[in-house]
């Protein structure tokens, strides 16, 4: 497995699939060819089908168009073979002949491949040995140390200065989110709701405000996104409201310090990397569940670490919060992250602290477990129907009225 830095990534919103991995494929292929008289980016299946409403072409022409016009194609019916995000950047001289004719995919989370012959990622070499959850926590039970310890063992010197970065820009759009007001960009006219719960809860007892908090926080990320900003993705930018909630509502009602923050952040970090390794955190390639359910998984593995659960605990709380968004299909309405996302995430930070608790009651032992959700994880969400998985055709987005 890849560096947590690989896994959180601060950048814009509001699709970390379908904008921030255009926008590195652009950068990326301006380097390649900075002296080309004209662009034509063609898009393909899931990033055509709902890349308006996720602002692909902005993304991408904002790098492009101050060095050369563009034209961006959609071909939302051709799905290339390798992922449903594909792209292809042609770059053209004045006489009109191709220089440089390259495809990549928008795999999740950011990040970008080649596919089969992948030379994009050969300069992020892989620094964890273990490469599945329970082999990870047979390594802690052995010396008797936890998931963070194990990070600490695999990651550079300077992974704590990281995650401090990651923390800190987590608080700023839990912050941002809750002093902005006003409506959400694009035909939905959507409110923003996070400073009205926010202001709500405190009017409640103590058992109802912390929920009601935990919504606000969840919600004032995922408007930030939703607008565009900045935020960090966790494990993308679609389910990056769930991990900052609940993460900022623990350190404020409960005095958490930020260095124990940040082990929860290590720890969270190694189940999101799990299953980007072993499935995907594409929306577009196994539906919500690899978005949101991943989200939630890590929110309650970080909750558990911070409660003091054992590292069987911490895998049962992680497993419980994957396992119950198992088919959870992504369909966007007009292909905005914004209807029914934002309150996914909502939702989704309330589930992880309630996966943290039942764990904690236990004694971790269980059935099922994380890594073998990950495997169903990855079929279901390879026999959903595309139309299911980060398109504009089917479930939700069909209902326009």
């Amino acid at each position: 497995m890849k560096s947590l830095k690989e896994l959180y990534k601060i950048g814009r919103g509001p699709s970390s699939s379908h904008t921030m991995g255009p926008q590195r494929a652009a950068q990326i292929f301006l380097q390649r060819t900075p002296d080309a008289a004209r662009y034509e980016v063609t898009l393909y299946g899931s990033l055509a089908a709902t890349g308006r409403g996720h602002l692909t072409d902005v993304a991408i022409t904002d790098v492009l168009q101050p060095h050369a016009p563009i034209e961006i194609v959609w071909q939302p019916d051709t799905f290339l073979p390798f992922h449903p995000n594909g792209m292809r950047f042609k770059a053209f001289a004045a006489d009109g002949t191709v220089t440089d004719d390259w495809t990549v995919y928008s795999v999740g989370g950011g990040a970008l491949s080649e596919g089969e012959n992948d030379t994009l990622n050969k300069e992020t070499r892989d620094i964890y040995p273990l490469n599945t959850l329970a082999e990870i926590q047979a390594w802690c039970e052995e010396h008797g140390r936890g998931y963070w310890e194990y990070v600490e063992e695999c990651e550079d010197d300077d992974i704590w200065d990281y995650l401090s970065t990651v923390w800190q820009a987590m608080k700023r759009s839990v912050e941002r989110g809750l002093e902005n007001e006003g409506a959400l960009p694009g035909p939905l006219n959507l409110p923003r709701k996070a400073t009205r719960y926010y202001v709500k809860a405190s009017g409640y007892k103590q058992s109802l405000q912390s929920r009601g908090l935990t919504y606000a926080y969840a919600l004032a990320v995922s408007e930030e996104n939703a607008a565009g900003g900045t935020i960090v993705t966790a494990p993308t930018c679609g389910s990056s409201g769930v991990m900052p909630a609940v993460l900022y509502h623990l350190h404020t009602s409960h005095d958490f310090s930020d260095p124990r923050i940040l082990r929860a952040l290590a720890t969270a970090g190694i189940f999101g990397n799990v299953v980007k390794h072993n499935a995907s955190i594409s929306g577009a390639d196994v539906g919500c569940q690899g978005e949101v359910g991943v989200a939630c998984a890590m929110a309650s593995a970080a909750a558990c670490q911070l409660f003091g659960g054992s590292p069987a605990q911490i895998e049962y709380a992680a497993e419980m919060g994957l396992e119950h968004h198992l088919g959870m299909t992504c369909d966007p309405v007009c292909g905005l992250v914004q209807i029914p996302c934002i309150e996914r995430n909502a939702f989704a930070a309330a589930r992880a602290l309630d996966s943290n608790l039942y764990a904690a009651f236990s004694d971790g032992r269980h059935n099922v477990s994380f890594d073998r959700v990950v495997r169903v994880m990855k079929e279901t969400g390879h026999d959903l129907p595309s139309l299911y998985k980060e398109t504009a055709t089917g479930g939700l987005a069909h209902i326009t009225e």
